[in-house]
């Protein structure tokens, strides 16, 4: 066993438990970082949302202009879209 100042020496570790608060520590960190990214990227949960409609109803027009769907089932679904 190797001792320092004294005292026994585990590599860093000890007895206790010091990995959990790094562990815990480094979570923070890497969590901050995301939020930080998501944040400067403008894609927070609330105005994904929104642009996710007007990109669904978009998407749906397309569909209805290239024939792919019928009036009444482009009806429907821009219905279902827009319902909040």
């Amino acid at each position: 066993m190797m001792y320092r100042y004294g005292y026994p020496y585990m590599g860093g570790f000890g007895f206790g438990f010091e990995w959990i608060f790094m562990l815990i520590f480094w979570a923070l960190i890497i969590w901050a970082v995301f939020a930080v990214v998501r944040a400067m990227s403008g894609k927070s949960s609330h105005w994904h949302m929104q642009g996710g409609e007007d990109e669904a109803l978009k998407i749906l027009k397309e569909r209805y202009a290239k024939g792919e769907i019928d009036k009444e089932e482009f009806e429907q679904k821009k219905t279902d879209l827009t319902k909040n």
